[in-house]
């Protein structure tokens, strides 16, 4: 029987984002100048103001005040009408140092012998529904925000557009599983105030579906056959969305944790990941759990696949590795047998796992908005400035768990 299914997104300009943006930036800048930093940061953004607060052991100093309004001013709160803007918020800085009864169980006189930075268990998940191994609700659901800040930002077509936003795409599946059409979309953007609000919300609404929705069609040609003429939209269904940003809500770290993964397929762990270094399992072992999954579907293992990987603080061993392939394996294996297989062909200790994804660089701002997962690999050249020092220019890899360079590997391993 044909059934429903929804995901949802937030932009770069919603408060729990924000939030995940500094924690991130201020990973990359420790990471930059420290390597070895051990860094647990959380970030609160409310109305002209920023806290910052958490635990960092590391060997560099940072102007934290500077960071956070640089990431502000680049997200794009700029003007004091948004009542969060880049130059006059406060920025409150609470971090102290790490626990060393926590740094203990981590660092060891072999760096192989790395031990978890907790405990916990972490998911990755793959589908062959789209071409990035990612469900489609939630990818269809990035691209409307991903869209709506390029309009921002150009100032061209649409002028009145603010930061904040937030959508929710609902896809019909068929009786075998398959994506058939769109049947619902949900945008809320934030907005200039117009003088009359029913033609404030006409507008918003004729420019979304006649401006945004063509641009997704014509960019993401794959999907546009998913579009029909009988789509719900929800516009800015509560009406008037002036105040937004952190001024309308409250921003924390780690409160989007569903849209940052798999948009509700697939299981997660509850761990949060921006703001923690890559020796927190949260983070790194859901980046490699899914880069099992996404290689193990490319290799033609199965159609869709989800893969538990969980850790005792201090310990080196996973404390499990479980493969779940829902029925869809190609192999005469139990999920069982695969799951010892793959815990043979992928290396989970926590020192191996940084060291195949290369997590000790500052590759995380990017992360922090439209999802960790489902994202394109590539080299970029950032520069990172200490107060009074030289400014110091890294080549990195981003979305490194996003590579198929093991689909080879896991073909040999099964005989496929």
């Amino acid at each position: 029987m044909a059934y429903l299914f929804t995901s949802e997104s937030v932009s770069e300009g919603h408060p729990d984002k924000v939030a995940d943006q500094i924690s991130d930036a201020l990973i990359d800048n420790f990471l930059a100048f420290d390597a070895e930093s051990k860094v647990a940061c959380e970030t609160l953004v409310t109305t002209g103001q920023v806290i910052l607060a958490g635990e960092v052991k590391s060997n560099t100093y940072l102007d934290v005040q500077l960071i956070a309004r640089e990431v502000i001013r680049k997200i794009g709160y700029t003007k004091s009408e948004y009542m969060f803007e880049a130059d006059s918020c406060g920025v409150l800085s609470a971090i102290h140092e790490q626990s060393a009864d926590i740094n203990q169980g981590v660092d060891r006189a072999s760096k192989e012998e790395q031990g978890a930075g907790d405990q916990g268990m972490m998911f990755g998940y793959a589908t062959n529904e789209t071409e990035n191994y990612m469900p489609l609700a939630l990818d269809l659901s990035h691209a409307l925000l991903i869209e709506l800040a390029n309009l921002r930002r150009e100032n061209n077509e649409i002028k009145y557009l603010r930061p904040d936003a937030k959508s929710q795409v609902t896809l019909e599946y068929s009786d075998d599983n398959k994506p058939s059409r769109i049947d619902a979309i949900v945008i809320s953007t934030q907005h200039d105030d117009f003088a009359a609000e029913a033609e404030m919300l006409a507008k918003i609404k004729s420019d979304l579906v006649s401006i945004l929705i063509p641009r997704i069609k014509a960019k993401y040609p794959q999907y546009a056959h998913l579009f029909n003429d009988n789509i719900t939209y929800h516009i800015n269904p509560t009406g008037k969305f002036v105040i937004g940003g952190p001024h309308g809500d409250t921003g924390l770290t780690g409160r989007k944790i569903i849209v940052d993964t798999y948009g509700g397929k697939g299981a997660h762990g509850g761990g949060a990941f921006s703001g923690k270094d890559p020796s927190k399992v949260d983070r790194s072992a859901a980046y490699a759990t899914r880069h099992i999954a996404k290689n193990l579907v490319a290799a033609g293992l199965c159609e869709e696949v989800l893969v538990q990987v969980s850790y005792a603080i201090g310990v080196a061993k996973p404390t499990s590795i479980n493969v779940v392939t829902y029925g869809t394996s190609k192999v005469n294996m139990t999920d069982g047998e695969i799951s010892k297989i793959v815990e043979n062909v992928f290396d989970m200790r926590p020192y191996f796992i940084e060291q195949r994804l290369k997590l000790r660089n500052p590759i995380y701002s990017e992360t922090a908005a439209y999802g960790h997962m489902g994202r394109k690999p590539e080299t970029v050249t950032k520069t990172f400035q200490l107060p009074n020092g030289a400014p110091k220019t890294v080549t990195v890899e981003l979305f490194t768990w996003e590579k198929l360079d093991y689909v080879d590997k896991v073909k040999a391993a099964f005989g496929l």
